[in-house]
């Protein structure tokens, strides 16, 4: 090493060992100068989250944050865990961009010197690689591949991009083959778009419901992902045919946004379906402010991965009574739901982990046959949901201009992905 001019050579072992200490920081060691935990002290332990709140298309996951910051509000209110409150900084937004997700994970980690981030719900996040690296744990919705296989993602419903031969859904089909009274002798029609994760998830989700026992009549990935069509004619004769020349008794749409099931449910009705329509999208409130949508798709049955907002179940009502208190009038959404069990599961976690915290203790809590249950959305268990997904949901139906429970959150076995 080469002293710059001016730096003595009696301050070169300060300088190496300050260079040590910055090496052993950039490799993921959990502690700082001192001793200290990033993010923990004696009485707080500092968390903040990214989320897509504002894009291009106008998606925006933004409610998640109201949901995190519910959650860690009763927990303070009840003491905080092991004496200590959580110092829930907000959310960053990554505007969609793998690349500003990136920054704002950095900015998190190295400058806001969080312990974890949550929550994280932002379908192309671009942090995973850094917060892997950095030994940093990472709470949210595992919708895509960058939280599969690591030691410090944690989906709240496990990994919803298995690997071939990693574990399955099969929570869909089967609870729909017990809403229907059985699958035996019913087929099923799956409708996904030209994109790779709705196609991907036409894979997952055939799968789903032939292992509930559904025939499959068939899988179109040839819509356009981009904007809905300007004639749904060509896609509707195709599945009204798809049964040996008949209508399936179940359509699934695997499609990204409300305006394409709009357009695919009206022209499967004008054509004269009768059947079943599921997603797993529909479950909006925002839906019941436009008629024309929520005419559209009445009687449709969404697939959310919680139990739903209508439900009698004790932990809803108590999700709601904290919302209403940091948010009042706030419009519950499932954006909001994936923060809210997203800082719950964290805060499991933070408790099972005790009172003497680091990330390192924390991740060997987290990944040593960890098994969290909880109605609001089933359970968690790993490592195993590194790989795969939870395997639990539930069942919503739209009627009249209202939102009804069709089935209670259930969890069921994976089966191997083919």
């Amino acid at each position: 090493m080469i002293a710059r001019r001016g730096v003595t050579a009696a301050l070169l072992p300060v300088l190496l060992v300050a260079a040590a200490g910055c090496a052993a920081q950039q490799k993921g060691a959990p502690r700082q100068e001192g001793g200290a935990v990033p993010g923990v002290t004696g009485t707080t332990v500092k968390v903040g989250g990214v989320l897509t709140k504002t894009s291009a298309s106008g998606y925006s996951t933004k409610d998640a944050e109201t949901g995190a910051r519910a959650r860690f509000e009763r927990a303070n209110a009840e003491g905080g865990v092991h004496g200590r409150t959580i110092e829930f900084i907000g959310a960053e937004d990554d505007g969609q961009d793998a690349a500003k997700g990136d920054a704002a994970a950095k900015k998190l980690v190295q400058k806001d010197q969080v312990f974890a981030l949550v929550p994280v719900h932002a379908p192309n996040f671009g942090g995973a690689a850094f917060l892997e690296q950095q030994g940093v744990p990472w709470f949210g919705w595992a919708t895509g591949p960058q939280w599969c296989g690591t030691r410090t993602g944690f989906g709240y419903n496990g990994c919803l991009a298995p690997k071939q031969g990693d574990g399955s859904q099969t929570w869909w089909g089967r609870q729909l083959a017990e809403l229907l009274g059985g699958a035996e002798g019913k087929s099923v029609y799956v409708q996904t778009s030209d994109s790779s994760g709705s196609k991907y998830g036409g894979t997952t989700i055939s799968q789903s419901f032939t292992a509930a026992g559904f025939e499959l009549a068939g899988v179109d990935s040839g819509l356009p992902a981009a904007a809905p069509p300007p004639d749904w004619l060509p896609y509707v004769n195709k599945i009204m045919t798809s049964d040996g020349g008949g209508p399936p008794d179940v359509v699934v749409s695997v499609i990204a946004g409300t305006k394409f099931n709009v357009g695919l449910y009206g022209a499967l009705k004008r054509a004269g379906y009768k059947g079943v329509l599921t997603d797993a999208t529909s479950y909006d409130v925002a839906i019941l402010k436009d008629p024309a949508s929520a005419g559209a798709l009445d009687g449709v049955i969404a697939a959310p991965m919680f139990e739903p907002f209508e439900s009698t179940a004790p932990e809803i009502a108590r999700l709601r009574q904290d919302v209403e208190k940091v948010a009042p009038g706030t419009p519950l959404t499932q954006h909001l739901a994936i923060g809210y069990w997203a800082a719950d599961i964290f805060l499991d976690l933070l408790d099972k982990t005790g009172q003497d915290l680091t990330r390192e203790k924390f991740l060997a809590t987290a990944n040593g046959s960890y098994l969290y249950e909880n109605p609001g959305f089933g359970r968690i268990e790993y490592p195993k949901d590194h790989t795969e997904p939870n395997g639990c949901g539930a069942l919503v139906k739209l009627e009249g201009g209202a939102f009804r429970v069709a089935k209670s959150m259930k969890c069921f076995d994976n089966v191997p992905l083919r």
